[in-house]
């Protein structure tokens, strides 16, 4: 959604018909959401088959046993798939008219890295995931690429300015995943698992998580206001996100108990998918 928003105004500027837009931008999104799913899946496998879950975790489908791997192998083959061919209707639909082959080339080129990069998380062999890479693959795929991809694909266009909100998003991700292991903290220490947390310490990790936040708001605050000032409508709503998004770090940061972080993880997923919704609206004409 980011980046959907960052690239409106370069293509209302040359053409008063968003059609194509909302078509190949609803692809994107569908895209990213298969992905998203991916991931998760991939994750459930590997993190069974690395020995990470176990039959405690009830809410994991092949470590309950509600799922075999197998089934869970090919349901990800059958995933990936699908995801592939979104992207790639969506890739065909933004340069098919302009016949920019090589262009068009290099974002399935990317596509295919987006698609490796979810499952190697966890899943495969020698996961990045367990030596500490998950955060820089999210911050690089949810963000950077993300972002400037989406943009690129809606406007045809490069603006190396993308990386700053394309850093938001990619930091916001981090910030979640960084949850997200730091409630698994023991269990992931205990089964070898060397995530960023597991290798900073719980006390550092709030550092980090903090440093997540403070840094990705920057990178939005000077991209809406220094970069692009005066283009973006409806700031008020982003800002009262961002400062729940403090208060949450106030609360993670009084938090000595890794499992009682799972409330606040379910908060700041949903807060970061509102703010980017309400970055788009800010954008496409919904904010007032």
């Amino acid at each position: 959604m980011v980046g959907s928003a960052v690239a409106y105004p370069r293509v209302t500027a040359v053409n008063e018909s968003t059609g194509a837009f909302w078509r190949v931008f609803g692809m994107i999104l569908l895209t990213v959401l298969l992905l998203q799913i991916l991931s998760n899946w991939a994750n459930d496998l590997g993190d069974y088959e690395n020995g990470a879950d176990g039959a405690e975790r009830t809410d994991r489908m092949v470590a309950s046993g509600q799922l075999s791997t197998a089934v869970m192998k090919r349901a990800i083959v059958a995933l990936g798939a699908l995801a592939f061919c979104c992207g790639l209707a969506a890739v065909g639909s933004a340069f098919w008219e302009s016949s920019r082959l090589v262009e068009g080339i290099a974002m399935v080129g990317l596509g295919v890295l987006a698609i490796g990069a979810a499952y190697r998380y966890t899943a495969g062999h020698n996961p990045y995931g367990y030596r500490g890479l998950g955060d820089l693959m999210v911050l690089i795929f949810f963000g950077w690429v993300g972002v400037g991809g989406t943009a690129f694909l809606l406007s045809g266009k490069w603006d190396e300015t993308w990386l700053l909100p394309g850093t938001w998003t990619g930091l916001m991700s981090t910030a979640v995943l960084n949850l997200n292991n730091m409630r698994d903290f023991n269990r992931d220490a205990d089964a070898g698992k060397r995530t960023v947390v597991v290798a900073l310490g719980w006390h550092k990790a709030k550092v980090y998580h903090l440093l997540c936040f403070i840094l990705g708001w920057l990178a939005w605050w000077v991209f809406a206001l220094v970069i692009e000032p005066g283009q973006w409508r409806g700031m008020g709503w982003i800002a009262i996100i961002n400062a729940f998004h403090f208060v949450h770090t106030w609360r993670v940061w009084r938090c000595n108990e890794p499992a009682a972080l799972d409330p606040e993880l379910k908060r700041i997923a949903l807060s970061t998918s509102v703010a980017a919704f309400f970055i788009l609206l800010a954008q496409t004409g919904g904010t007032a």
